[in-house]
């Protein structure tokens, strides 16, 4: 050997785990307390969770099964309202009869009320597709484009959710008519029908 060269080290000793002291038995039992407690906690709040749900889901239906049943009793509704229009310019006694059954159509749509079902006015309102159904539109230059014009047939919601939207005339901007767009693009002549 040369002075130069040291001789190798050896590497140094790895430290051997020393095993966890065991813990005592009043660890022991003070763990599965805090484990069983914890399990315990979990399982009321799991029952409540599941208790507030199904009460959830019990109104849902109820309000579902509710809703279907009004939607069925607004048709003649409408209709008894309109026959109720056109007994305004008939004689005397058909008016009696005729106020008789206003004071009728009257407690129905207080029942409805009474029950969470209200109508709502779309006249000159916007545009809504989750509240209106168009089923007419008019080109209007004095009233915004999407305007509601006229409601043939009234909307009805239960709570904050539409039930039966509004059929309704929607305004829309005059589209400028030039001689270019009555023409084919191929240049012919559009076909009569």
């Amino acid at each position: 050997m040369t002075d130069e060269q040291t001789p190798p080290v050896p590497p140094a000793p790895t430290p051997v785990p020393q095993p966890a002291p065991e813990p005592s038995p009043l660890q022991k039992l003070e763990s599965e307390v805090a484990e069983f407690k914890d399990k315990y906690f979990r399982a009321l709040a799991e029952i409540e969770n599941t208790r507030k749900r199904l009460t959830r889901e019990k109104l849902e239906s109820q309000s579902w099964a509710i809703q279907n049943v009004v939607v069925d009793f607004l048709q003649p509704l409408d209709h008894f309202e309109v026959a109720l229009k056109h007994a305004e310019n008939a004689q005397p006694e058909i008016k009696h009869w005729a106020l008789g059954f206003e004071m009728i159509l009257n407690q129905m749509k207080q029942v409805l009320s009474d029950h969470g079902v209200e109508s709502f006015d779309s006249r000159g309102a916007p545009f809504d597709p989750h509240k209106h159904e168009a089923i007419e539109t008019e080109e209007r230059l004095d009233i915004p484009a999407g305007t509601v014009l006229e409601e043939f047939t009234r909307g009805y919601s239960l709570a904050s959710r539409v039930i039966r939207p509004a059929k309704v005339k929607v305004s829309t901007s005059p589209v400028a008519h030039n001689e270019n767009d009555k023409k084919e693009p191929s240049g012919e002549q559009p076909s009569q029908i």
